[in-house]
């Protein structure tokens, strides 16, 4: 250990003691998961996967490697997003792109994407689309999709916009800036959103972690279901006859948000878990029988 107890600072420290110090230092500071934290670092910085770290327990790591490493555990130890220090997210079986400028994809949100791909759909909106992780990993799924992605953020645009280049679907998406359906026309089969859903009163008492995270992307300001009025208010235009609409919600919001859907005409509405059995997504349906036409998104966007 150093002398301030940080990592320890020999230059030539093998990858397996290097992780032993690290996971010491973020376990005293009270981070969860510090060895799994540690070697997704260690990982990061030695351009490897993590589940080769255990065969290069004994490799020495050079001065750069090692300062580098040190560095990024110290702000882990600050409660640094783990994905804002490597720069990208796993998500269903993708890495994306990711920073400060857009909400960290979480393992919960998978639980939307399986749901909309129990469905057929040829069309999908992605409403607040920040990092794209949503809508991509549809269309990265759905190879004859083609999807509209709306956000008020422009840097959490050019991230999207980024992640879609990387992923090989930008030429199937387009992106919108504005709030909600602002600058959006046409129907879609899908329409999609993890919305902000903090009640403003619940910011206070957050993971340290989400404060690196934009501010609007968590909370509305209000109540935490400000977006799902405006959503809501927004889904006889912009929902197919027959089409389908799944938001993202948090554990206690299943019973106010279904009620928004049935307010607006919605039907065959169900809350689904996530794989901890709290409630993650409210699904809604659009009657076969409404009556607009649909437009092409692609043209409309």
């Amino acid at each position: 250990m150093s002398e301030d107890g940080g990592p320890a600072d020999d230059p030539s420290l093998e990858v397996g003691r290097a992780l032993r110090e690290a996971i010491h230092y973020l376990d005293k500071h009270g981070i969860e998961g510090a060895a799994r934290d540690a070697g997704h670092l260690m990982a990061h910085v030695l351009g490897v996967d993590p589940s080769r770290l255990i065969l290069m327990a004994h490799d020495a790591m050079t001065a750069k490697q090692h300062d580098r490493f040190r560095g990024l555990v110290r702000r882990r130890a600050g409660r640094e997003p783990v994905s804002h220090l490597t720069g990208q997210r796993l998500f269903y079986g993708r890495r994306f792109k990711v920073g400060p400028d857009v909400l960290d994809p979480r393992p919960e949100t998978e639980t939307l994407i399986e749901a909309a791909l129990e469905r057929p759909f040829d069309t999908v909106l992605d409403i607040g689309v920040g990092s794209g992780a949503i809508l991509v990993t549809l269309l990265a799924e759905r190879l004859a999709a083609r999807g509209v992605g709306t956000e008020l953020s422009p840097q959490a645009l050019n991230v999207a916009r980024e992640n879609a280049r990387r992923l090989g679907v930008e030429e199937r998406c387009a992106f919108v800036q504005g709030d909600w359906f602002a600058g959006v026309g046409g129907q879609f089969d899908l329409i999609v959103s993890n919305p902000p859903y903090i009640a403003a009163e619940e910011m206070e008492g957050l993971a340290p972690e989400l404060r690196h995270e934009p501010r609007m992307a968590l909370t509305d300001e209000g109540d935490g279901l400000g977006a799902y009025r405006a959503i809501a208010a927004g889904l006889r235009a912009h929902l197919a006859p027959g089409g389908c609409v799944l938001l993202e919600i948090g554990p206690m919001q299943g019973g106010a948000v279904s009620n928004l859907l049935r307010e607006a005409g919605l039907v065959d509405i169900s809350v689904l878990p996530d794989l901890d059995g709290r409630d993650r997504v409210v699904r809604g349906m659009r009657g076969e029988n409404a009556t607009e036409t649909a437009v092409n998104p692609r043209k409309s966007a």
